[in-house]
C-alpha cells in the first residue's frame, strides 16, 4: 500500500555570520554564511490526490498558491520525478514571514522531504539537494540533516559544523518587513561594481559560543538598519548589554542569544523599544531535525 499523506516540522534557521562575495553573471549573490537550525517551524502536511494541487494557509490566504515556495517545492518535485499527479498541501504558519528566518524556505525544504518519504522511488540526498538549490539560497541547508553548517556559493555548498550548545533565543520582529529582493537591491545600490571578496569565515570560527560572538556578523543591518530604525536601536541595545545579537539573513527579524548568565534575555528586553506591533518569540536552537511522519 503506498502512503499518501506525510506531516513534518518545518524548523527556522538564523545566520550566526553573513557576508556578501559578489554578484554573479546571473544576477544572484554570492554569499558565506553559518546556518543554525531553530526549534521554532511551521507545521507542513501533504496529502497526495489524483490530479488537482492546492495550498491551504490562513495566514497567506488571498495570495496565490503558485507564487508559495512550498507549492513551488511540490510542482518541481513533480516536474523532475514525473510524480505525483496532484497533491494538497497544509500550512501552519509560525515563522514570520519576511523576517530572514527562511520561513518560506524552511515550508519548501519540508514539502521536498515529505515528498521524497512518501515517493515510490525516492531520490538520493544529492539529488533532493540539488532540487533545493533551484529554490532558494536557505533551502538546501533545511532540506538536508545538519542543525548548523558553514554555507558558500548561493548557500548550496555546505561544510556541516559540530552543533554548538543548545542555548535560548529571543527573537525580535518589527512592524515591517523586508523582502530578500529589496535587502539585495539595497547591496547593490551601495556597493556600485562588485569587486570580489575572499571568503574569511572558517569552522574554527563557530566552535563556541564564545568564538561566535567574536566572529558573528551581518552586512545587512547598516542597509536594513537604515529603513527600519527600531532594528539599529535593538542591535545597539544587545551589544551595550553584551548579549550575542544580530539581524538573521536579509530579513528584519533581530535575535538574541542567552548568555546563560540568570534573566539575561529578560533583562535585554526590558531594556528595548518595543511597540504594540513588534513580535518577540521565544525558543531554542535544534537539538535535531524533525523526521518526517507517514500519517497513512
Amino acid at each position: 500500500m503506498v502512503s499518501k499523506t506525510g506531516r513534518t516540522f518545518a524548523q527556522a534557521k538564523v545566520n550566526l555570520a553573513l557576508r556578501i562575495l559578489g554578484r554573479n553573471a546571473d544576477g544572484y549573490h554570492s554569499i558565506e554564511t553559518v546556518f543554525l537550525r531553530l526549534e521554532l517551524a511551521d507545521s507542513i502536511v501533504v496529502r497526495l490526490t489524483e490530479r488537482a494541487r492546492s495550498l491551504r494557509c490562513e495566514s497567506m490566504a488571498g495570495a496565490d498558491p503558485e507564487s508559495n515556495l512550498g507549492f513551488r517545492a511540490a510542482t518541481l518535485f513533480a516536474a523532475e520525478r514525473g510524480w505525483p499527479r496532484g497533491f494538497e498541501i497544509d500550512i501552519e504558519k509560525h515563522i514570520p514571514i519576511g523576517g530572514g528566518l527562511g520561513g518560506g524556505s524552511a515550508d519548501a525544504a519540508a514539502v521536498l522531504r515529505i515528498l521524497n518519504t512518501l515517493a515510490p522511488q525516492p531520490v538520493s540526498a544529492e539529488r533532493l539537494l540539488g532540487m533545493a538549490a533551484q529554490l532558494g539560497s536557505d533551502v538546501p541547508f533545511l532540506t538536508s540533516g545538519y542543525l548548523m553548517a558553514l554555507a558558500t556559493g548561493r548557500g548550496e555548498i555546505m561544510t556541516p559544523l559540530p552543533p554548538l550548545p543548545a542555548r535560548k533565543l529571543v527573537l525580535l520582529a518589527p512592524s515591517r518587513e523586508m523582502s530578500t529582493a529589496d535587502a539585495y537591491a539595497r547591496v547593490a545600490a551601495t556597493r556600485g561594481t562588485y569587486q570580489p571578496r575572499s571568503k574569511t569565515l572558517t569552522a574554527e570560527m563557530f566552535r563556541s559560543w564564545d568564538t561566535v560572538a567574536r566572529h558573528s556578523v551581518n552586512e545587512f543591518e547598516p542597509l536594513v538598519g537604515d529603513e527600519i530604525p527600531e532594528i539599529r536601536s535593538w542591535l545597539e541595545v544587545g551589544a551595550r548589554l553584551g548579549i550575542l545579537t544580530r539581524l538573521s539573513g536579509s530579513g528584519s527579524t533581530v535575535f538574541m542569544v542567552d548568555t546563560g548568565t540568570k534573566d539575561s534575555l529578560q533583562a535585554a528586553i526590558a531594556s528595548l523599544a518595543l511597540d504594540a506591533d513588534a513580535t518577540v518569540i521565544r525558543t531554542s536552537t535544534a537539538a535535531s531535525v524533525v523526521p518526517v511522519e507517514i500519517l497513512d
